[in-house]
């Protein structure tokens, strides 16, 4: 970008992709860095925070970025790929700048950061911040909607609930204190089609105190997803923050093995306190998976599979695979049971595929055409054995049964594999080169 060129918000270059010279994806811009400067001198952008290809997060300093625009940044290709540490003067522009609450110094009233600008300097390739998108009164976009923040993120005019306008740096005060209690619904809007991975990451490298008010600000259903992808300690540390009534409706938002997991991790009377809280249908789910072993099939399975009668038709199992909220996993196959449908179920029947849902007549009773050749997991069977059964018959889910002959829950292969990996797979990020140079040492001294 030249000089005279128009300037950039950087919530237009949030999660936008990062190309070499050559037009290879290096990544994915996560955030940007500043460092503040006295006298009321706009920060200096010293470099982007991008997540590679392996989730890695790197700096990229500024000086090896040749271009930025709403739909791409280009660098020059050769970067360090070490992961990146905020250092204590640097300033992370999305983690705790947007949403932020400042004054405008002509009238000392009190805003709300919706966004901020950057542009680059004539001498060099220098970026600084230049403006600052805000929004008038104190609930800024707090008070908004979901989909009124997007729209005020893309749109710099006023109107709306309170005025937006967009002010030099210079005219806005309070961005070097901390705050309390800041907000997070810009930032989220900034982010909102991450997958609950990929929000769970962003989640995991921001500092304790934002990653409480993002939290926060996340409906349950979402971040129910989110702590379901995070590691054991920062589970353990977002429900330990959140209000007891909250947390036992996250806790009824997650899936009934994720939650036993992450009450497991805490200390008793914590866990009594919460569960008692939850529906009391969520609660007995919830308790009877901790009863099993971790490493086993009663362990590892969910007791929310889907259930149907013997009566039910070709068309019925189509439309349950088709809920949206289901994995790839369980919606694979159907179980078929007596009555009750909900487990513990009556007598297991057996199983039908989605491929043969696909290749019979809508009308055809699942009792019909239902698979019952392989003999089902028992709730103790270990997790070795759950392994090889699932690879033994190519299967992505298998049904568990107790001695009864009742459908207890079913074991799904993303389930097995976060068992198999590493304690820390969550936390632990792959080493070596993403398809770019690597530099023995980087210039800016990363």
């Amino acid at each position: 970008m030249v000089s005279g060129a128009p300037r950039v918000f950087v919530s237009h270059i949030a999660g936008v992709a990062v190309f070499d010279p050559n037009g290879d994806q290096v990544g994915r811009v996560r955030d940007l860095v500043v460092t503040l400067r006295l006298k009321e001198r706009p920060p200096r952008l010293v470099g982007l925070v991008v997540e590679v290809l392996t989730r890695r997060r790197i700096f990229i300093p500024m000086t090896r970025v040749t271009g930025v625009e709403s739909g791409q940044v280009i660098t020059t290709g050769v970067v360090n790929v070490r992961r990146f540490e905020q250092r204590p003067t640097e300033t992370l522009v999305l983690g705790e700048l947007l949403d932020r609450r400042v004054r405008l110094v002509e009238t000392d009233e009190e805003v709300t950061v919706l966004d901020v600008a950057i542009t680059q300097l004539p001498a060099r390739r220098e970026w600084e911040i230049d403006k600052v998108f805000v929004r008038r009164g104190k609930g800024g976009a707090a008070g908004l909607r979901r989909g009124e923040q997007r729209k005020a993120l893309r749109w710099r005019g006023g109107g709306g609930r309170g005025e937006t306008l967009t002010v030099d740096w210079s005219a806005v005060t309070g961005f070097s204190l901390e705050e309390h209690g800041q907000g997070a619904e810009n930032l989220l809007a900034t982010f909102e089609q991450l997958r609950p991975a990929d929000l769970a990451n962003m989640l995991h490298h921001l500092s304790a105190k934002r990653r409480a008010e993002v939290a926060a600000a996340l409906d349950d259903d979402r971040l129910a997803d989110v702590l379901e992808e995070l590691p054991e300690d920062d589970r353990v540390e977002i429900l330990g923050k959140l209000e007891e009534d909250r947390a036992a409706d996250v806790l009824e938002a997650m899936d009934p093995d994720d939650a036993a997991d992450l009450l497991s991790e805490l200390p008793e009377e914590d866990k009594e306190r919460l569960l008692a809280l939850m529906r009391p249908r969520d609660a007995a789910d919830v308790r009877r998976l901790m009863a099993y072993e971790e490493h086993t099939a009663g362990g590892l399975m969910t007791t929310e599979p889907i259930v149907l009668r013997p009566d039910a038709t070709v068309a019925d199992a189509l439309a349950r695979v088709r809920i949206s909220d289901l994995s790839p996993a369980l919606a694979a196959q159907v179980y078929v049971t007596r009555p009750p449908e909900e487990t513990p179920t009556g007598k297991y029947l057996g199983t039908v595929h989605f491929q043969r849902l696909l290749r019979d007549p809508p009308f055809t009773l699942v009792g019909s055409i239902v698979d019952n050749d392989l003999q089902p997991l028992g709730p103790d069977t270990p997790l070795p054995e759950v392994t090889s059964y699932l690879a033994t018959y190519n299967l992505v889910s298998a049904a568990v049964v107790d001695d009864s002959g009742s459908l207890l829950g079913a074991v799904t292969v993303d389930d097995v594999l976060d068992h198999l990996l590493p304690e820390d797979w969550r936390e632990t990020e792959l080493h070596g080169p993403v398809g770019v140079e690597q530099l023995p040492e980087d210039p800016d001294g990363r």
